[in-house]
């Protein structure tokens, strides 16, 4: 296998890809705006590349994040989208496992598959994906490449579009049998390895009352997760324009008991009501699946509009002060850089365990994953909502950071996609 790929290539253009041969691909330009394009499609550049024909792809919060300038390092004219499936129409000589015609999903992390971490199954820590020096400023070490997630994070191409360059093919190409159609294999890309590592790595186990901040299709399979590890109690929390995906989940998941943070009696906290709802103590297990990036109060709305923190500390807050005495938080909504009023008192004198759940290891979970999915164990299709064209992306992400209500997960297909698969959404014309 190649030591060593090249790395920011995140529209690939006359040097990297194929003007004669042009694809149809989303891309970010400026802050607010995305615009679908007409531009060359990509070919093998390292030994170890594979081209992926894109049969869907989605929308995930993290791209928000991108959509509102909150990442770091976007060049306009980058090819967004981090979870997509498809169809491998070309390989790199040194590719072995991956085969021309086979359907496969990516991981959202691009790993080398050799180095420190990814032997120990920790991809997107891997030490050879992305070489710019950002990272490892801010956060003392690198992260691995990711998928159209900006050059902070490699530069690489994402698959909003209808091809994409797969580096390391081998290692991050999961083939998808005949019996997972792509509505369903597609989120093996991102949503239920980050969900299900939410679960797992803050320690939910039988019994546990486990909080969950965030009712995105994250907080969803967190909570459906929950329950599968044998949580005894699960409360969602949500409120503002993503209030109605509280009843969105709590149908899927009747079990679910939900907090509506904009609809409590005056004078009360989030805190406070999860503590009455817990004995008086609070849950065992908090988890943040919602981002550093939505202020609640005036102060922090206005310390980041400043640029004085890139990130509100009000839910980690929230969470530190409503879970038991030595119980555990974890955070996977996405937090970029600094916050202020960090509560760091409540985590230090109450015993408190936070976790970074990091961008999750995919790789780690996705063939047991793909076996639950098999056996209908876990259900993707729960949180799909819309079938929609990758034509019609801008639309996409103007309803989607609207919490457009009734859009919960999308699924977005390309000229290429199979017709919807049975108990899949047929598709929505915007």
């Amino acid at each position: 296998m190649s030591a060593s790929i090249t790395t920011h290539v995140s529209n690939y253009g006359e040097k990297y890809g194929d003007p004669s041969h042009t694809m149809k691909a989303l891309t970010w330009q400026g802050t607010g705006r995305v615009k679908v394009v007409e531009t060359a499609s990509p070919k093998i550049i390292d030994p170890g590349d594979v081209i992926l024909q894109v049969t869907g792809s989605t929308i995930c919060g993290s791209d928000l994040h991108l959509l509102h300038g909150a990442i770091p390092e976007l060049q306009k004219g980058d090819i967004l989208g981090h979870e997509f499936c498809g169809i491998v129409v070309s390989v790199g000589p040194d590719v072995k496992k991956v085969k021309v015609g086979n359907r496969a999903v990516a991981s959202f992390q691009i790993a080398c598959g050799e180095c420190y971490y990814c032997k120990q199954g920790l991809a997107t820590m891997c030490e050879r994906t992305n070489t710019g020096e950002s990272a490892t400023k801010l956060y003392g070490r690198k992260t691995s490449g990711f998928f159209g997630y900006s050059h902070f994070t490699g530069g690489f191409a994402g698959g909003q579009a209808e091809y994409v360059r797969v580096p390391y093919g081998d290692v991050n190409l999961l083939h998808l049998p005949d019996n997972i159609p792509d509505e369903k294999g597609l989120y093996l890309s991102d949503v239920l390895g980050t969900s299900w590592n939410a679960v797992v790595d803050t320690g939910v186990k039988e019994g546990d009352t486990v909080a969950i901040w965030g009712a995105g299709p994250v907080g969803q399979m967190a909570a459906e997760f929950s329950f599968f590890h044998g949580a005894k109690r699960v409360i969602l929390i949500d409120g503002g324009q993503g209030k109605w995906r509280l009843d969105f989940v709590k149908k899927v998941l009747p079990k679910l008991e939900t907090i509506d943070f904009t609809n409590l009696p005056t004078g009360e906290s989030v805190a406070f009501t999860l503590k009455k709802m817990c004995d008086g103590r609070g849950p065992d297990v908090a988890i943040e699946c919602a981002a550093g990036e939505y202020s609640k109060g005036w102060a922090h709305y206005f310390q980041r509009l400043l640029g004085m923190e890139t990130d509100t500390s009000e839910l980690v807050n929230e969470m530190l002060t409503s879970v038991r005495g030595f119980g555990r938080c974890g955070i996977t909504g996405v937090y970029a850089g600094y916050c202020n009023h960090f509560n760091i008192g409540a985590l230090m004198e109450t015993g408190v365990k936070l976790s970074g759940n990091g961008q999750a290891p995919v790789q780690k979970y996705w063939k047991e994953l793909l076996k639950y999915v098999q056996e209908d164990k876990i259900h993707p299709l729960h949180m799909v909502t819309h079938r929609l064209r990758l034509e019609d992306m801008e639309k996409v992400y103007d309803l989607f950071d609207k919490r457009e209500p009734g859009m919960q997960k999308v699924f977005i297909q390309t000229r290429f996609s199979a017709p919807p698969s049975p108990g899949a959404p047929a598709l929505t014309l915007i």
